[in-house]
């Protein structure tokens, strides 16, 4: 799939049906923006399970941080990415792994690698790059009921 433009049914239809939520690189700070992202969609009802090594065992807007994708307790619909070009790719390799893998992988703004997409997508994954969801919620607000 080319990844430098989506059509709004794409990306409504990916917030529509997810429910769960890991988010890659989610941080304690409020100033940082996978804090922000996160407080969105805990408030818009999505289940939120913060994923960052540094901060495992320790909580983030309540939620239990979490050191890996594998220590998730549950199956995700979605990993949020917020990490990185550079890491996209292990960041799959990661959710490849999964006894059930997500069904979508989102790269956050500014995050991309298409070889890592390619990988992903030949798995069964649907991948968006270069996409916030806080962004996206609103601007599809109609599309999402």
């Amino acid at each position: 799939m080319a990844h430098d433009r989506y059509d709004d049914d794409v990306i409504a239809g990916v917030l529509k049906s997810t429910k769960t939520i890991a988010l890659v690189g989610a941080s304690p700070n409020p100033d940082r923006p996978s804090n922000r992202v996160m407080g969105f969609l805990l408030q818009r009802g999505y289940r939120v399970f913060p994923v960052n090594p540094g901060q495992a065992g320790k909580q983030i807007l309540g939620q239990e941080v979490y050191a890996s994708l594998a220590d998730v307790p549950e199956p995700v619909d979605m990993v949020d990415v917020f990490r990185a070009s550079e890491y996209l790719d292990s960041v799959v390799d990661e959710a490849l792994a999964l006894d059930q893998p997500p069904k979508v992988i989102w790269a956050q703004l500014g995050v991309r690698d298409d070889q890592a997409a390619v990988k992903a997508e030949a798995a069964g994954i649907q991948v968006i790059m270069d996409r916030c969801p806080a962004i996206e919620y609103p601007r599809l607000a109609r599309l999402l009921g």
